[in-house]
């Protein structure tokens, strides 16, 4: 065991965090080994132990989605292919089990968990291929979020046609699955309609690839009494002229309950009944493993109006004549949920004053050229002449706009809602998301309709959604460990529900599909006769009833009470936590260890847990590792998570608990002697240098072997957690002195980051050093910069910031804010940072650590990254002599978190011809030196970027931060990564 190992302990929660006693849906003591023996040994024997997650960790983040249920598996299988779903499925088969497929776990009703065998089909099932030169149509791996997808063909100007508002976490098979479609898909777009061929894995392991041109002949072949039964199925329904003509009505809206009886209509043969039925089928007919899609024209001109109207059923009366003017998305906000949102960043705050029944409508028109979206700005104008609207705060402008950045304002407004209330909710509350279908005409009849019953049932009273297809949203709050609480919940969806058939004819699931919420109540609107015959298609399909039980079909009326999950406090940071998973896709640990969602899903089971649990126990022996040590703290999940949680801070807070007080002091001495350790960081890079030299081998191989031995070695006796391992990317060292500058007619002040210090550039690299580039290239476009000659031994105090240790982060952060207050004149000279991670510590994270009087210091501060310094002040002073034919460029996290990556582009456009970003560029992990302590996160984290970036060859591989550089060498192969800085230098040098 290595001399300091962190104790586990240190991370048990206090007493008083647990329950006194524990909570009803917490993890049994007999479970806290994970698997049971036998299964795991038959499942390992049959796929192969890799395959296999079986550890009480492994089964617990895995048991929540975004749903507000909670069913524990008793294991785990990573699928790869194909031969591995239909080896799981003839396993269940002959052992009386059952399957549940999870891809993103987005789904809000409960789709995605299962008690028995759960298949993750997210991590080895990505991938996007064009089929044509226009992009006309794609084939899409179900594990592909839509938001890649997207981007893939973004490229051909097309899009998929569902367009759920999780597109940046959900994946495609989940969207099919489910028939998720989102504000513009509407009945036309989404996937029944658009899915021009799919491959499914049925129950039996009989693969159907429905565009094959014998595939009825085949599935004849394999599988004779489900293609009769398909037929007489289609043969009774076609004699019913009634029930024919329910069918028909009920997709006239918007419809995800239930199987799509219309395929039985709409299909003449059993493949193509069968490719209509597994659009929706919630993973209960089969496993889709291949998509193939028509396509969408993008429309890259975009039109688009907030505007606000004195009532809802003012607003709602506008909503066809928009809808005749050709708006592709219609958006539906009430009062409530209008001033509800201002407790988001960015809405308007004088919505607050908002009149109770004022309602807004968010109208989008995309056009293909300007011409068509000169004629829709038109018709759009027409319609607001001929309509009623208020200005009753001074935010309301009520105009059509094409700006981009009020767009995006917009749809944020839009999308406040669930963040507001989110992030708001009473501590111990689960968030439910629902949504339901009404003929459009009786839109604003359905929304005070479901007001006056969320009132009645006393929960908060507010309504938003997709107007232009009758398509409403709301929210449920409410505490799943208060049985007081789930019998209000109850009483509101057996209300809810018979108002929403009875009074409308409408869907109860419009695009959310059925799930384990709805199931009790598909007789409800569907009727005897046709529930029957989804009972008949699940036999048909699935005599074992292998796949997803209870997730569509459930003779338990009470069945949506079954397995509401508590919501136990944790670390007040977690706890607004609505376990979206929005923040897995950007996650670097994602295929590693854990995200985000499950790193706070665990967090919470071990509170649901009493002291001296076994299963927090075991949970804690894993927690380390899987979630503190392997997170990179980039803090992009903040980013994309709806209500802003920080994990990678609350990791921090981890890593910091875990230190011994030695361990706090030592931290803090390397900071208050931070000048010794740059030197001898770059004297050990100097040797190390040397030793290559000295050793020869091929390219200093042999040097890297031994070098690797021996701080592998170091690791196994210490603690890897604090032991760099070395790699054969690590440069040489920097220079030991900066370039000389003056401080007199200086334009600004620049602050080389301690990396670029120490390290070196790349091997083989070629022209000026980082810093050198930078005073060159500033000084020839008449913006000359000064460096400080008192710089070495000072940093960002990004490194403790990282690693948790608060007094060595408090002091390097006070004494850089106030050296760089010395540097700039109190603030009259900007200061440059050459490493966008530096620059986002200097900017934004040291605030918190700073003493009061610092943090006025602070506030007069201007700190560029250098790329805004490089883009903004330098470029349009240069003139570009030479350019390279390609380069890629790495945007790096602390980029998005800045809002530079655009600008890292605009000077690699300066350099290059085609400039490449990697669809699938993402946080490298190397974090620092994370990337140096767990190789294997960096690895995982960079390599389907560098799958794509090693496919060809450019002439250039760009970034702007020294470490974020070598993690992509050593992901690429020593491609030999440098700042764009000196590319732009290199470019703009005169002949």
């Amino acid at each position: 065991m290595p001399l300091l190992e962190p104790n586990p302990g240190a991370l048990r929660p206090r007493p008083g965090g647990q329950a006194d006693s524990p909570a009803a849906d917490r993890v049994p003591d007999v479970r806290a080994h994970g698997t049971p023996a036998r299964l795991r040994a038959d499942l390992e024997r049959l796929l192969g132990a890799e395959k296999v997650l079986s550890s009480v960790s492994d089964l617990v983040r895995y048991a929540s989605d975004a749903s507000p249920y909670r069913f524990v598996p008793q294991v785990v299988v990573l699928a790869e292919d194909t031969d591995d779903v239909s080896r799981v499925l003839a396993y269940a088969r002959d052992h009386g089990r059952n399957v549940v497929f999870r891809a993103a776990g987005t789904s809000l009703n409960g789709q995605a968990q299962g008690e028995d065998i759960l298949v993750d089909v997210r991590r080895h099932w990505a991938g996007v291929e064009v089929l044509d030169d226009e992009g006309r149509q794609a084939r899409i791996g179900p594990g592909t979020t839509v938001f890649r997808a997207n981007a893939s063909l973004a490229r051909h100007g097309r899009l998929l046609g569902p367009d759920p508002a999780s597109s940046i976490a959900c994946t495609v098979g989940g969207v099919v699955a489910n028939n998720a479609s989102g504000m513009t898909a509407g009945t036309t777009r989404n996937s029944y309609r658009t899915v021009a061929s799919l491959t499914v894995v049925l129950p039996s392991g009989t693969v159907v690839d429905t565009a094959a041109p014998d595939a009825d002949e085949a599935l004849a072949r394999a599988e004779p009494g489900l293609c009769e039964g398909l037929l007489a199925l289609k043969a009774e329904i076609e004699a019913d002229p009634e029930l024919t003509a329910r069918i028909r009505a009920k997709y006239e809206l918007k419809n995800t309950n239930g199987y799509r009886l219309d395929a039985f209509l709409d299909g003449n043969t059993p493949v193509e009944i069968l490719r209509g039925l597994m659009v929706g089928s919630q993973g209960t007919l089969g496993f889709l493993s291949e998509l193939v899609f028509d396509t969408l024209p993008l429309g890259r001109r975009t039109s688009t109006g907030l505007f606000f109207f004195p009532t809802l059923s003012a607003a709602a009366a506008a909503v066809p004549l928009f809808n005749e003017a050709g708006a592709l998305a219609v958006e539906l906000m009430d009062g409530n949920t209008l001033r509800a949102s201002v407790s988001v960043q960015g809405v308007p705050q004088d919505w607050a004053q908002l009149p109770r029944e004022a309602t807004a409508l968010l109208v989008e028109f995309r056009s293909p050229d300007e011409a068509t979206q000169r004629e829709r700005e038109q018709a759009a104008r027409e319609v607001l002449d001929r309509l009623e609207l208020i200005e009753p705060v001074a935010s309301v402008t009520n105009e059509l706009t094409r700006d981009a950045g009020t767009i995006a304002s917009y749809w944020k407004a839009r999308k406040a809602f669930v963040t507001a209330v989110g992030g708001s909710r009473p501590p111990g509350t689960t968030l439910i998301t629902e949504d339901f279908a009404v003929p459009p005409s009786r839109l604003a009849e359905a929304c005070e309709a479901l007001l006056e019953l969320q009132e009645q049932h006393g929960f908060d009273a507010a309504v938003a959604g997709h107007a232009a297809h009758g398509n409403l949203h709301f929210l449920l709050a409410f505490d799943a460990a208060d049985e007081g609480d789930v019998a209000r919940y109850a009483a509101f969806m057996d209300d809810f529900c018979r108002m929403t058939v009875d009074r409308f004819d409408g869907s109860l699931k419009a695009e959310h599909a059925t799930g384990r919420n709805i199931a009790p109540f598909l007789e409800l609107e569907w009727g005897a006769r046709a529930t029957e015959l989804m009972w008949r298609i699940k036999e048909l399909v699935d005599p074992s009833g292998v796949l997803a039980p209870r997730v569509l079909l459930d003779r338990d009326p009470r069945a949506h009470l079954r397995g509401l999950k508590s919501i136990p406090r944790t670390e007040a940071i977690a706890d607004p936590c609505i376990e979206c998973g929005f923040c897995e896709p950007t996650c670097p640990s994602e295929d590693l260890t854990t995200t985000p969602r499950q790193r706070i899903v665990l967090r919470r089971e071990m509170m649901r847990q009493t002291p001296g649990s076994p299963v927090t126990d075991s949970l804690l022996a894993d927690y380390g590792y899987d979630a503190v040590d392997t997170c990179a703290g980039d803090s992009t999940c903040k980013l994309d998570c709806p209500v802003g949680i920080d994990t990678g801070a609350l990791m921090k807070q981890f890593r910091h608990a875990r230190h011994s007080a030695r361990e706090e002091r030592t931290a803090a001495l390397t900071a208050r002697h931070f000048g010794a350790v740059e030197r001898a960081a770059r004297l050990a890079l100097a040797a190390a240098e040397q030793a290559r030299g000295r050793l020869g081998g091929r390219d200093g191989a042999r040097a890297d072997r031994a070098l690797g031995a021996v701080t592998r070695a170091a690791r196994r006796a210490v603690r890897p957690d604090l032991v760099p391992e070395w790699l054969p990317e690590i440069p040489g060292p920097a220079a030991r002195r900066l370039p000389a500058t003056s401080r007199q007619g200086a334009e600004a002040v620049y602050y080389p980051a301690c990396v670029n210090r120490i390290f070196g550039d790349p091997e083989g690299h070629e022209g000026p050093s980082l810093p050198e580039a930078m005073v060159v290239v500033s000084a020839r476009a008449g913006r000359p910069v000064w460096i400080p000659s008192d710089v070495n031994g000072t940093c960002c105090a990004t490194i403790w910031h990282s690693k948790g240790y608060e007094q060595g982060n408090a002091l390097m952060a006070n004494r850089m804010v106030e050296a760089a207050w010395r540097w700039t004149d109190g603030g009259d000279l900007p200061l440059v940072v050459d490493a966008s991670s530096c620059t986002l510590g200097l900017a934004q994270e040291v605030v918190p650590y700073l003493t009061p009087a610092n943090r006025k210091l602070h506030d007069r501060l201007t700190v560029l990254d250098s790329l805004q310094w490089a883009a903004d002040t330098l470029l349009p002073r240069l003139t570009v002599e030479r350019r390279v034919d390609s380069a890629t460029v790495h945007p790096t996290c602390s980029m998005r978190h800045l809002g530079d990556e655009a600008e890292l582009r605009r000077v690699a456009e300066a350099c290059a011809e085609e400039v490449v970003v990697p669809l699938d560029a993402g946080c490298c992990a190397f974090a620092g030196d994370r990337g140096l302590l767990h190789e294997e996160l960096t690895a995982s984290a960079t390599a389907r970027e560098a799958a794509e970036v090693t496919s060809r060859e450019f002439d250039a591989y760009l970034s702007a931060n020294r470490t974020c550089e070598i993690g992509m060498d050593h992901a690429t192969g020593n491609r030999g990564y440098h700042s764009v800085i000196q590319e732009l230098e290199r470019a703009t040098r005169p002949r």
